[in-house]
């Protein structure tokens, strides 16, 4: 019986995730998780000994660029800010953790997260008040989940006209109200959906390999422009003496 177990073809999802016996969203309540410690950590801890560390200012990414990522787990002293993102998370986690598996899953969190911070950095102009900036929230990493979640539903021809609500909505929230990174919400859509894209559309014969290429060239592609930006943009002293 343990033979015929071993040699048994696993069922998988319509991408080619393996369909679990215990399908709880690991992956995304560990997100979750991380996110609700930080936030406890900057209350206890405080700006100086924690957030000041972690969060993403554009002209620190150079010399410190993993930044880009840990802001993502930081968030602002109002719970509504990590209310809002973690009730996003949890809506639309689960349902693509399940559908894409938890390593694309996470590959696909962690990517738009970073997408969200470079594209922030590439919408600021060096030396203005935006360079300076600090930006920290899941909201670009969450906006990454909801481009990934539109396209993967439309592949699927599944309807998701509530989904769809829901980004209009944040996205008008984001350029209306002020002190919210509409710049990394942009990034982060734009990258989740490219990378949703690329699982969705793979050859079946191929989902594997496009599961660790596409999420690895969307990061070369991001890391690249931050790159890029940093080569062209004059160095803080540069700016200090104009």
């Amino acid at each position: 019986m343990a033979e015929q177990a071993r040699t048994m073809r696993q069922h998988r999802t319509v991408l080619g995730a393996p369909v679990r016996a215990d399908d709880r969203p690991y992956v995304t309540l560990t997100l979750i998780g991380l996110c609700a410690l930080s936030w406890l950590a900057q209350r206890v801890i405080g700006w100086d000994g924690w957030t000041s560390t972690l969060v993403f200012v554009p002209y620190l990414g150079e010399t410190e660029p993993y930044r880009a990522l840990t802001a993502a787990f930081l968030h602002s002293e109002s719970p509504f800010h990590i209310l809002l993102n973690m009730y996003a998370l949890w809506i639309v986690g689960p349902q693509l953790e399940r559908v894409l598996g938890r390593a694309r899953f996470a590959a696909l969190y962690l990517v738009s997260a970073v997408a969200g911070s470079v594209a922030f950095l590439l919408l600021a102009a060096p030396g203005s008040e935006a360079w300076f900036t600090p930006v920290l929230g899941a909201s670009g990493a969450v906006f990454g989940l909801f481009g990934a979640f539109a396209v993967i539903s439309r592949r699927l021809d599944r309807r998701a006209s509530g989904i769809y609500s829901l980004l209009a909505i944040n996205l008008v929230i984001g350029f209306v109200l002020p002190n919210i990174a509409w710049q990394s919400h942009l990034g982060g859509l734009v990258v989740g959906a490219a990378i949703a894209a690329g699982f969705a559309y793979a050859p079946r014969e191929r989902r594997r390999a496009w599961g660790v290429v596409v999420p690895a060239l969307a990061l070369g592609l991001v890391v690249g422009a931050a790159a890029l930006r940093y080569a062209t943009a004059p160095s803080v002293v540069e700016l200090l003496f104009r």
